[in-house]
């Protein structure tokens, strides 16, 4: 059986459920999805698709230093967007957070995201190694 860490971090939101913001297992990161909550406060960023999005990176991008990895080592995503038309302005500050060598990414719309957010991203990364 391969062992697994279990990743929490106060620098990104608390988890909401019975799920771990992420699992380490080998060399690799399993990040549950984040939505746009400030650790802070616990509330959801104001503003619209481009503040959300921003937010979520910024909390994928703790949970993935807390795990020993980084945006840079991210090899695939999940975008969960509640409105497709929002695709081309998630897009736009995505971009800004994999601005070489981007992941892979599937991008989908759903019915409902938890707090009726606007954006859910999760991703499975590497662990950097010394």
């Amino acid at each position: 059986m391969t062992a697994r860490t279990i990743i929490q971090t106060p620098a990104a939101p608390s988890a909401i459920g019975p799920y771990s913001q992420a699992i380490v297992s080998g060399d690799l990161v399993f990040c549950s999805g984040q939505i746009p909550l400030d650790p802070a406060t616990g509330e959801i960023v104001e503003g619209g698709i481009e503040e959300q999005t921003h937010q979520v990176l910024k909390n994928l991008r703790a949970v993935l230093e807390a795990a020993g990895s980084s945006l840079e080592h991210v090899l695939k995503t999940t975008v969960f967007l509640k409105r497709m038309e929002d695709f081309a302005a998630m897009n736009a500050v995505y971009a800004t957070y994999f601005p070489a060598a981007p992941p892979a990414r599937s991008t989908v719309e759903v019915a409902k995201l938890p707090r009726n957010v606007l954006v859910e991203i999760e991703c499975v990364a590497l662990v950097k190694r010394a």
